[in-house]
Formats: C-alpha cells, sequence, structure tokens
C-alpha cells in the first residue's frame, strides 16, 4: 500500500489542552469545595458574620440563593434545581467545547467556567444556596460576596472573551 493510499490518523478525541481544561475544572472543584468546608466546618463562621484576614480581604460567610454575585435570588425549590440542571448543563456543553482545545487562553478560561460551574451546582444540590465568603468591599467598589468557584466563572469569561479577540494562527 503507498503512503498515498493509507488511510490519515485519526484525530485525538481529546486534545493535551482539553486534558489541561479538565484538570482544572477539577482543580476549582476541589478547591472551592475545600474552602467552603473551611468556612463552614472549620472556621464555623456564623451567617453575617465577619472575620479580618488582612486588608482589604475579609471573610463574611452568606447563603446565595441566586447566581453568581447574588444576582437574581429566588427562594424557590424549582429555580433551585432549575439552576443545578442549567449549570451542569453549561459544565457538558462547554465540556465538548474544552475536549477539542488548541489555544492555552481557551482551554483555561473553559476550565475555569465548567470548575465554577459545577463547583457552585454542588452547593445547590446539598445546600439549596451556594455559599459566599469572599468579601473585598472594603475596597470600596466591588460590593458584592463570593466564592472561588465565582471568581473561576468570571475569570474564565474574561479568558475566552479576550482569547477570541485574539488572531487566529494558521494550522
Amino acid at each position: 500500500m503507498s503512503e498515498a493510499a493509507q488511510p490519515a490518523a485519526p484525530e485525538p478525541r481529546i486534545t493535551a489542552w482539553g486534558w489541561r481544561a479538565f484538570a482544572i475544572a477539577v482543580a476549582v472543584i476541589l478547591l472551592d469545595q475545600a474552602t467552603k468546608y473551611w468556612i463552614l466546618e472549620v472556621l464555623r463562621l456564623p451567617e453575617r458574620a465577619t472575620q479580618e484576614v488582612m486588608w482589604p480581604l475579609q471573610f463574611t460567610r452568606i447563603w446565595n440563593e441566586g447566581v453568581s454575585f447574588g444576582l437574581f435570588q429566588a427562594g424557590h425549590d424549582v429555580v433551585r434545581w432549575g439552576l443545578v440542571v442549567f449549570s451542569l448543563g453549561v459544565a457538558v456543553l462547554l465540556g465538548f467545547w474544552a475536549r477539542n482545545q488548541t489555544r492555552l487562553l481557551s482551554a483555561l478560561g473553559l476550565g475555569l467556567v465548567i470548575g465554577g460551574a459545577i463547583g457552585n451546582a454542588i452547593d445547590r444540590a446539598r445546600f439549596g444556596a451556594v455559599v459566599d465568603f469572599i468579601d473585598v468591599q472594603r475596597l470600596g467598589f466591588f460590593p458584592w460576596i463570593f466564592n472561588i468557584a465565582d471568581s473561576g466563572i468570571t475569570i474564565g469569561v474574561i479568558l475566552l472573551l479576550w482569547d477570541s479577540l485574539r488572531p487566529q494562527r494558521a494550522p
């Protein structure tokens, strides 16, 4: 059989950057859940209580029934489970996108968003709300209390937007 007649090698099911995106997602989930465990079970920080860390950081534990940064608060079970399903659905769809990544920023961004979405979905399923505790309100311009998962989602979206504005390299 000549070289021209040989079939092309199959494309990998998941690229190296895809695996890295999944590893980042797992790291975000583990860090997010570990910090929430620490706030709830080790520090046992009461709701709305504040613990000083160092300027401008303080820990203030709240239960967030809305989406990222407390937006769209809702107290209904249908909304709770709807947000769990939505978050997991987004994570699965982004996972399919992540499989074929060949660029650093998109892989990082997708991994961060997937991990953040799953981290907050775990809280919603377990507690009915998300544990938020990172408080930098003393900066004067950022009024929200958030968590590691929220940070992953926000930074991930910024990286994806940044990557979308960069020119594509020729293969």
